[in-house]
């Protein structure tokens, strides 16, 4: 960039700033928050307060948020299989390139870390990861809904939830076991539950995560009254992160586990091939005497 274009360009974003700065003053009412700190924050961890009216039930704001990420997935899928699959080429464009490459990671995975049995464990991996990410990106849009008390919240990510983070936590661990069972029949079962504390650990370094994230965003909203550039970075930079980090971990964890509890162990099998050579070579010895 030549001396000329970066001056227009700083001349640019100073104007971009001021007027900023001009309609943050300008729209700031210094009105008083509906809640405390310790409200907000409290109610970000057990939605104790803002429930969300469901056909006449009082759910939590993450159940709305579940069920909107779950169909929109859906509804991508379903637009991708009909109208892009089919105009696949082998010179792939970009969008084939990026579909590639998403599927292609999560199928490099269970390929990796599950070389024995990988076909459905690359299609839950793949699915799993789309959700959390996509389900943590979710919170960046601000949905915002009206609760049970008349007040405007945005809907948060899914797994923000301990309920929704436990549920992802314990299908993956009951699909490990499913492929341990199938590989290992009742060994499987016992080579699984030796992991026992593994769904703990998966939901709650799910929740904690994300719940992190939300909490500092929270507090910087609240906090920061006059500024609309600091929460916005604090929020992406943590939705991001997240996003991408939890995707990652639990894709891997529940492709390492599976891998492992699926291997079928043939050491018996071995164990009867050496005693049988043994014996083999026993008799030859005993017939050359």
């Amino acid at each position: 960039m030549d001396k000329g274009k970066r001056t227009r360009f700083l001349i640019v974003m100073g104007i971009v700033l001021v007027l900023l700065l001009v309609g943050i003053f300008a729209t700031n009412k210094g009105g008083e928050p509906h809640e405390s700190i310790k409200e907000v924050m409290r109610d970000a961890v057990i939605h104790g307060d803002n429930k969300v009216s469901l056909f006449g039930l009082e759910v939590n704001p993450s159940l709305i948020s579940a069920y909107i990420v779950s169909g929109i997935l859906l509804l991508m899928a379903l637009i991708i299989r009909i109208f892009a699959i089919p105009h696949f080429k082998i010179v792939p464009g970009k969008f084939q390139s990026l579909i590639e490459m998403w599927v292609g990671y999560f199928d490099n995975l269970a390929k990796t870390n599950s070389p024995h049995m990988n076909k459905a464990l690359g299609a839950y991996i793949f699915a799993a990861g789309s959700y959390i990410f996509v389900g943590t990106i979710f919170e960046l849009f601000g949905v915002q809904v009206m609760t049970t008390g008349g007040n405007p919240i945005s809907l948060p990510a899914p797994l923000c939830d301990i309920n929704g983070a436990i549920a992802m936590g314990v299908f993956s661990y009951g699909f490990i076991m499913s492929g341990g069972i199938r590989n290992n029949k009742i060994k499987g079962v016992g080579l699984t539950l030796k992991e026992f504390s593994l769904p703990i650990s998966m939901s709650f370094r799910l929740f904690c995560a994300l719940l992190s994230g939300a909490l500092v965003t929270e507090l910087v909203y609240y906090s920061i009254m006059l500024s609309f550039v600091l929460p916005v970075l604090v929020a992406v930079l943590f939705t991001l992160i997240h996003a991408v980090v939890q995707a990652y971990v639990l894709t891997m964890l529940t492709s390492i586990y599976y891998g492992e509890v699926s291997e079928v162990h043939e050491k018996k099998q071995k164990d009867k091939d050496k005693n049988k050579d043994n014996k083999k070579k026993k008799s030859d010895v005993a017939v050359e005497i």
